[in-house]
């Protein structure tokens, strides 16, 4: 059955007409054309599908379109947007904190979750935040290095 659905995606209201069990993450990629945001295991285990939601990390890839319902949501794609995260998006480059990328969306919304909420986070609240997401490249202490950069960079800005 069809619903009409209103929210925000990356700032801008948006009415999608949809099944509202559809998960957001299909409404996102499929009828939205964000495809930042990846499905990976559909069951909440590797965070490839990680949005946010009135800024709070979530997955996406279970959670029914109704349930976004006049909401904000974040996909990576809005991170771009975002001036006050440049210092992220420059960090994992310069530790190449990337490698097949397919992780990386998710664990971007992540990282910028908790640096808006704790600029200097110690390496311990750095593996708490990306501890949701499954990264099979070994990237890992590039991807710490990188959220940790990024924090100091961020708390250094004006």
């Amino acid at each position: 059955m069809s619903a009409g659905i209103d929210f925000i995606v990356n700032g801008q209201s948006v009415h999608v007409d949809t099944d509202g069990t559809k998960p957001l993450l299909s409404v996102l990629r499929d009828e939205l054309a964000l495809r930042g945001s990846r499905f990976g295991c559909g069951t909440e285990q590797c965070g490839a599908c990680m949005v946010l939601i009135d800024g709070e990390p979530a997955y996406s890839c279970s959670r029914e379109i109704e349930s976004v319902t006049g909401r904000a949501v974040t996909t990576v794609e809005g991170l771009w947007s975002d001036e006050r995260l440049r210092p992220l998006r420059q960090a994992f480059l310069d530790e190449q904190a990337g490698q097949c990328g397919y992780c990386l969306s998710g664990i971007l919304i992540s990282a910028a979750a908790l640096l808006g909420r704790n600029p200097r986070p110690s390496r311990a609240e750095i593996a708490a935040a990306l501890d949701p997401h499954l990264c099979r490249c070994g990237a890992h202490n590039r991807i710490m290095r990188a959220v940790a950069r990024a924090g100091a960079d961020i708390e250094a800005r004006p």
